[in-house]
């Protein structure tokens, strides 16, 4: 059995898609949900789940090991970022190499760094009048949204779209292919 943590700031819709595909696979389990906020829904949508539920603090998340340990503790295979703001330590990339991965809302390389995130992407989309965006899977590294790309997903994008359209297709991308991929990504590991 391979147990991940998924990471998130907010709503949690994709950590939602996520743990709702992969209740029928014997083989993943969604051991933890973690948020930088306590207030995020993310923990709530956790809870109804009854998965385990943690929040974390910048000093325990930057300034020691011990969310690391926290990981470590409960036998975490794989980190998902589903929404989560921070940016990954270098503990937890080293600890966990190439077995943190992300979703952005945008086609990397483009749209991608400190700040970019969703509507902000979705905002700039638009004002370069792009023809096309989508959303990209990939591991993490020490820097945003600058680590291998896994899986690209694309939309087209109309003249009269506006950022908030944008939004809501590349949600859909989101909600119909990163549980896939993540799924795809640990039962790899499992063989």
């Amino acid at each position: 059995m391979k147990r991940i943590a998924i990471f998130a700031s907010g709503t949690g819709s994709n950590a939602r898609k996520i743990v709702e595909h992969l209740e029928d696979n014997k083989q993943i389990e969604v051991a933890l949900i973690a948020s930088n906020r306590k207030s995020a829904k993310v923990l709530d949508m956790a809870m109804k789940f009854g998965i385990d539920t943690k929040v974390i603090t910048r000093q325990d998340f930057y300034e020691s090991d011990r969310f690391l340990n926290t990981l470590k503790n409960i036998e975490i295979d794989w980190v998902v970022l589903a929404g989560f703001l921070w940016l990954v330590p270098s503990n937890l990339i080293s600890s966990y190499s190439n077995r943190i991965v992300n979703i952005h809302p945008a086609l990397l390389p483009a749209y991608g760094g400190k700040g970019m995130y969703g509507m902000n992407v979705h905002r700039a989309v638009k004002e370069n009048k792009e023809k096309t965006s989508g959303m990209t899977i990939h591991l993490v590294n020490e820097h945003y949204d600058e680590g291998a790309i896994i899986f690209q997903g694309s939309t087209d994008i109309e003249v009269n779209d506006t950022a908030e359209d944008i939004a809501a297709k590349v949600l859909k991308l989101e909600h119909e292919y990163y549980p896939r991929v993540v799924e795809g990504l640990v039962m790899a590991q499992t063989k």
